[in-house]
């Protein structure tokens, strides 16, 4: 099955999503790269060499894809310095870069269920409780929404 394709969007063959959101989504954040800094951003890394060791990645892609995720509006650069050291700058997630945490978190859900067999390397839970954090799928009402419940429409503005 899939979503309901409302109005003119039902005629696939009538339209393109020549300004379609994931496309913009991908251009940011659609690389390997990208999405493991980001991860790695979650889980508290905050210095360039971090970046680059913890992903695997050579310290040149590091920083373009560093470059590139600032750029963007999902990191920002922040001064520090370590004593007897020179004032070096640390990236920090911004409001934007916060936002796309579902997405991540969807991803890695996704990967445990259907690559670890189930069985997780690291399990993400609330702090405080141990609850497992889930990513789903729900309307602003509250109500959980599978792929068939979804309409799809153009967007009147």
């Amino acid at each position: 099955m899939s979503a309901v394709m409302e109005g003119a969007l039902a005629d696939l063959g009538s339209w393109k999503p020549v300004h379609c959101s994931l496309v913009k989504a991908l251009e940011v954040v659609g690389t390997r790269s990208a999405l493991l800094i980001l991860r790695e951003c979650y889980y508290g890394t905050t210095r360039f060499g971090g970046f680059a060791q913890r992903v695997g990645i050579t310290e040149r892609a590091a920083a373009k894809q560093l470059r590139q995720l600032t750029e963007a509006g999902l990191l920002a650069k922040r001064p520090y310095r370590d004593e007897g050291d020179r004032t070096r700058e640390e990236y920090v997630l911004t409001e934007m870069g916060r936002d796309l945490l579902p997405a991540i978190l969807g991803l890695i859900q996704w990967g445990d269920k259907y690559l670890h067999n189930g069985r997780p390397p690291v399990l993400h839970v609330e702090h405080d409780t141990g609850a497992a954090v889930r990513v789903e799928v729900r309307s602003e009402a509250g109500n959980p929404v599978t792929l068939e419940d979804i309409g799809v429409r153009r967007n009147p503005r």
